[in-house]
């Protein structure tokens, strides 16, 4: 079942821009684990292949959460006090499970490092909210049952930089191959729902996009995604089967993202109605 999963943080101090990388947040969650599963933190801070999580950017509660476009970087220190959200998503129930006691056992006064700051969780967000448009949870055969068999257009929000991996280099282009492959492939791998890969053969094409390239840098590199908003429309005979198939996977975006560092952040991706 994935869920996402919003964090609501207050720093007690402030937290200076160099610590709020995907990299510093990234060390955020695996301290989380850690917290309640030693060994289960150290398999996934040594795991190399495709991971059952995604992670966002800090994000200043005060910005208007329905502005698609989430902020990645952060040019001034986020002052103590100043209310925050993180969104974390979990693919696999497996590991859901695992952090069960994490979730049930939240203490207020218990300080989360990120840097030199500490950070006090103060709730969590895991249904849908009116006000809060990245807090949800449904099972894979929900999904895949409630899909729509007759809606033919797909449009999506790149919320933070979004890039593809083609041979040795990064795409910042999101062509139906590589957004629809990247959530085939994360759907096989953790719905338990195999979907055929000729799905992406279908007649699916842009129709509209207003995308533009940004990028994201730290000291150790720099990442070139896009972000902006674009629509999928599925052309000719299309079986109803096969449609439902594509919005299951485009239902599924919300919560495994698509491309390159989603567990740092990138490639945050959610379903325009």
């Amino acid at each position: 079942m994935p869920h996402s999963l919003v964090l609501n943080l207050i720093p007690a101090s402030p937290i200076y821009p160099q610590f709020l990388t995907g990299r510093h947040l990234h060390a955020l969650f695996l301290n989380l684990v850690s917290y309640v599963d030693r060994k289960l933190g150290d398999r996934l801070h040594e795991q190399k292949e495709q991971k059952a999580f995604t992670l966002s950017p800090l994000q200043i509660a005060k910005r208007p959460t329905r502005d698609p476009i989430l902020q990645w970087q952060h040019n001034q220190p986020i002052p103590a006090g100043m209310p925050c959200w993180w969104r974390i998503s979990l693919l696999d129930d497996a590991l859901f499970g695992h952090l069960n006691q994490l979730w049930l056992n939240l203490n207020p006064q218990h300080p989360w490092h990120l840097g030199s700051a500490d950070l006090q969780i103060t709730s969590l967000l895991g249904t849908p909210q009116s006000t809060q448009p990245w807090a949800n949870f449904c099972t894979y055969a929900q999904l895949y049952e409630q899909a729509s068999q007759c809606d033919r257009q797909i449009e999506f929000s790149f919320c933070t930089p979004t890039a593809f991996r083609q041979s040795q280099h990064d795409s910042a282009l999101p062509t139906r191959e590589s957004v629809f492959n990247s959530l085939l492939n994360r759907w096989n791998q953790y719905s338990g729902i195999e979907l055929p890969k000729t799905l992406i053969e279908q007649p699916l094409f842009p129709s509209f996009f207003d995308i533009r390239t940004e990028m994201v840098a730290d000291q150790r590199s720099k990442f070139i995604g896009c972000v902006g908003v674009i629509n999928f429309r599925l052309l000719g005979d299309v079986e109803p089967l096969v449609i439902k198939q594509i919005n299951a996977l485009a239902d599924f975006a919300l919560y495994c993202g698509v491309g390159r560092k989603t567990p740092m952040g990138m490639g945050m991706v959610r379903r325009l109605s």
